[in-house]
């Protein structure tokens, strides 16, 4: 199915001279002089290369047909990430190449959707957040104020971001899945 470039999202599956590719980056360019284009950088799903692409944002891009499927993820092993069909029960195992940096994230338990082209998976989709506990944090230091200052912490997961003042080591906080960004305390 044909779309124009400037609809094309981060996740979505492409076909660039008859080569799968998942986008990983995209950004509209509107130059203010010139034509408007549309830059994305995509993972072929053969090889793993990732290829810079730069269309007009008029420009028709082949966006290839794939079936998101609800999928619980379980464990880790050297196989890669084992996945469970939410409807079939069925066992899915993902390299680690196309659950990337998002592994940090996944947690036992956790939902995600999986995307199948012709019954292979190709991509993977987090929740948008995930709650995660703060293991080591700078002490707060006296006259911060909350608005303007944030300090580096540590999470469960290994990632390290910025957090405002207020949290300390043991606080449960609720993190952006994508950048791994700070967003709230987490609801106890």
């Amino acid at each position: 199915m044909k779309v124009i470039a400037s609809s094309l999202r981060k996740g979505n599956i492409v076909d660039i001279d008859g080569k799968l590719g998942v986008i990983v980056a995209t950004e509209n360019i509107h130059p203010g002089k010139g034509t408007p284009v549309t830059q994305m950088d995509v993972r072929r799903i053969a090889d793993g290369v990732k290829v810079s692409l730069r269309f007009k944002t008029t420009d028709q891009v082949e966006r290839a047909f794939v079936e998101d499927k609800k999928h619980q993820y379980m464990y880790q092993d050297g196989d890669g990430f084992h996945f469970m069909n939410m409807d079939s029960y069925d066992q899915v195992t993902l390299p680690a190449d196309i659950v990337g940096d998002q592994a940090a994230y996944l947690q036992p338990e956790m939902e995600v959707i999986i995307s199948l082209h012709e019954g292979t998976p190709v991509a993977i989709e987090l929740p948008p957040k995930a709650v995660l506990e703060v293991v080591e944090t700078e002490p707060t230091v006296k006259g911060q104020t909350a608005a303007s200052s944030y300090k580096p912490a540590l999470l469960s997961n290994g990632v390290r971001t910025m957090v405002p003042p207020f949290v300390t080591t043991g606080t449960k906080i609720v993190v952006q899945t994508a950048d791994g960004s700070y967003v709230e305390r987490a609801k106890e």
